[in-house]
């Protein structure tokens, strides 16, 4: 059984406690990895900038990376980063009933989200969370308290305790509201599936805001690649259902899937497309391969920002 596997066997009962053990297993399997030059060692320190004070490089974080750190000082000015959830009902596929244990969309963004959290407050930078649907339900500013931690790991929750039922995305108008409210130059993150009700224009658009107004942005597009883009369903009788919309169809896969695939493979292009236009990171985040991606591409970008 796999790292990630353990968590398909278990209830969401405690976030804060399932969010550690994931950032454990990642350090753990970091320091085992060529990404070891990427580490929460980050919390205390930062790339040495020739012509700085020698006095404040950490020699023993050298011997053991042969890379120059300084220590970091509590006035130093840490990094800002949002967190953002899109909690429409979409997010909910696979379904699964609360209390249940079992990964699906808004679970693996949830945990993904409160496993960043724990890093981030590992390297003391502060933190956000927006969470959407039709509108911006939730929205908080950057803080790197122990309360504000908690605070926001209860947001979580609620949206695995009481999953949204039947809501409709309006991402784009939630972005554009995120992206001019919040602290200049930013790191914003994004879990979504961006199965946006409205015009593939109006998205792109709202990406677009984020970046003029300076922010860093990461986009985890989160999906079942086999389900949702290949559309890989036995050819039997299926009942399909919009989780949005409550709309439902009953026909055999083999009947749609060249133009189901066809149709995906075409947005799923533009949207990479678009995001390399606008120098966003698009990240795939498909759940069958758990959150090591997912915070791997964290330290990366943070690491690059910190230089």
């Amino acid at each position: 059984m796999s790292y990630f596997d353990q968590f398909e066997l278990r209830k969401f009962d405690n976030l804060e406690l399932l969010a550690s053990q994931v950032v454990e297993g990642f350090i753990i399997g970091l320091h085992k990895s060529p990404f070891h030059g990427f580490s929460v060692e980050f919390a205390e320190h930062r790339l040495y900038n020739p012509g700085e004070n020698i006095r404040n490089i950490d020699w023993k974080i050298y011997a053991r990376t042969d890379r120059l750190y300084s220590k970091k000082f509590e006035e130093e000015t840490n990094l800002r980063c949002q967190i953002v959830i899109d909690a429409s009902s979409s997010m909910q596929y696979p379904v699964i009933e609360a209390g249940q244990p079992g990964i699906n969309k808004i679970r693996f963004s949830v945990l993904a989200a409160a496993s960043l959290m724990n890093l981030l407050r590992k390297q003391r930078d502060a933190f956000g969370l927006s969470i959407f649907d039709e509108t911006l339900k939730i929205h908080s500013h950057c803080k790197s308290s122990v309360t504000h931690y908690r605070l926001m790991l209860n947001y979580m929750e609620q949206l695995i305790t009481q999953p949204p039922i039947n809501k409709t995305t309006n991402a784009a108008q939630s972005l554009h509201q995120i992206a001019d409210s919040i602290h200049k130059r930013s790191m914003v993150i994004i879990f979504s599936d961006m199965l946006e009700s409205g015009t593939e224009d109006e998205i792109f658009g709202a990406l677009q805001h984020l970046r003029h107004n300076k922010h860093e942005v990461v986009l985890f597009h989160v999906l079942d690649h086999d389900k949702e883009i290949d559309f890989a369903f036995d050819n039997k009788p299926y009942m399909f259902i919009d989780l949005e919309t409550d709309e439902k169809i009953k026909l055999r896969p083999h009947e749609v899937k060249r133009v189901y695939t066809e149709h995906m493979a075409g947005f799923y292009e533009r949207l990479k497309m678009k995001c390399l236009q606008y120098h966003i990171d698009f990240i795939t985040a498909d759940m069958k391969n758990g959150f090591s991606p997912v915070l791997q591409s964290f330290l990366v970008k943070r690491s690059k920002m910190a230089v």
